[in-house]
């Protein structure tokens, strides 16, 4: 049995346990980082916003090539590429593929092309996707049996 002491002791003590005061510490690190990368991604996108020196945005010019092309594309090309971003992490798809149109797009468009083929769709998506991706898009491309070797000297720059 517990002497009267000890339990006056424990119930008049202010501080909170020690397991407690860790666990708020452990989650306000993890709220700390989960902002931080939220904020990361929405400062990009606000640098996407900006407008350049021309007055227009990045965005302004990708929705501009994507609204000037949207008549040269076909059943075939929008199939291939949404087969192209296939291996692009599905709450990022979206955005991506915007981007790739608008460089499928204007590759098309200033080449006089009549229809989107297959040419602009691989091209506009060396040029649109980063350089560290083009290992996934190599790998992609060898696993659909597409010769990409006319295009060797976009994934060498």
């Amino acid at each position: 049995m517990m002497s009267v002491g000890v339990v006056t002791a424990f119930l008049s003590s202010s501080a909170p346990p020690s397991w407690f005061m860790y666990s708020i510490a452990f989650w306000g690190w993890v709220m700390l980082g989960v902002m931080g990368i939220g904020g990361f991604f929405m400062f990009r996108k606000f640098l996407k916003v900006l407008p350049k020196a021309d007055g227009k945005s990045k965005l302004d010019w990708q929705n501009y090539w994507v609204e000037k092309s949207l008549p040269l594309w076909t059943d075939d090309s929008k199939a291939f590429l949404n087969e192209l971003v296939q291996p692009v992490p599905g709450p990022f798809r979206d955005i991506a593929k915007h981007s790739i149109a608008a460089e499928i797009g204007k590759i098309a468009v200033e080449s006089g092309a009549t229809e989107v083929t297959r040419d602009h769709c691989i091209k506009g998506y060396i040029v649109a996707t980063p350089k560290r991706d083009y290992k996934f898009l190599v790998d992609f491309l060898q696993k659909k049996n597409i010769d990409y070797t006319p295009y060797q000297h976009l994934l060498n720059k």
